[in-house]
């Protein structure tokens, strides 16, 4: 058996992000201290350059784990669904409002919306550890079903930004305006609603 303090110094890495991305949600970007973060994990400033050159870079490892659990699931569930795009698609959107309705994962979204003027590089790694990858999740599943002639023919993005715009709407309206708006939807309807909308344009039987 490995001694304790070898497990905890393997744990450090995971440690530090969990810590940031405490941090980041609740200072921001800018305001993020690596001091602040060192001390909510419970370790010294410079032990996190042991593991993170910069912030940025924390931030990216956070970006990966808020949505690890999330996508990662999305990701193999669709990689090995077998089923019909009638039946995904609503699976899907159910699926993608759950996530959504993570406030920590919505909170990150706002902050990088609000911040990424002043630093880009957080829209980039947003872009590269989130949307891209949500984007090309959509976009696969939209062409294998094109394939199978379930799905009319077009171009595969732009039907999985139309897919997943109204979702990634809705969750952005809870985050900014709460539900106490009258017009703030329940993400579940919205998305049961959605995919039958969406189906019945893009679906061959549908034309």
């Amino acid at each position: 058996m490995q001694p304790k303090w070898s497990r905890r110094k393997e744990a450090r890495p995971l440690e530090i992000v969990d810590a940031a991305v405490d941090v980041f949600l609740e200072n921001g970007f800018a305001a993020a201290k690596l001091s602040d973060i060192a001390k909510r994990a419970r370790v010294a400033k410079g032990t996190i350059y042991l593991y993170f050159e910069t912030k940025e870079e924390l931030f990216r490892a956070a970006a990966r784990q808020l949505i690890s659990t999330n996508l990662e699931g999305l990701e193999t569930a669709q990689a090995t669904f077998d089923g019909s795009i009638e039946e995904l698609i609503p699976t899907f959107l159910q699926r993608a409002v759950s996530s959504g309705g993570d406030a920590r994962l919505s909170a990150a979204l706002r902050m990088v919306l609000s911040e990424s003027r002043m630093f880009p590089e957080l829209a980039r790694i947003w872009h590269d550890e989130v949307a891209s990858r949500m984007i090309r999740l959509v976009a696969s599943a939209v062409e294998r079903a094109q394939a199978k002639g379930t799905v009319r023919a077009g171009d595969s993005n732009l039907m999985a930004f139309s897919i997943m715009a109204p979702i990634v709407m809705g969750v952005l309206f809870h985050e900014l305006f709460g539900t106490s708006s009258p017009h703030a939807p329940a993400l579940d309807k919205l998305a049961s609603q959605h995919a039958s909308m969406i189906l019945h344009g893009i679906t061959v039987d549908a034309m």
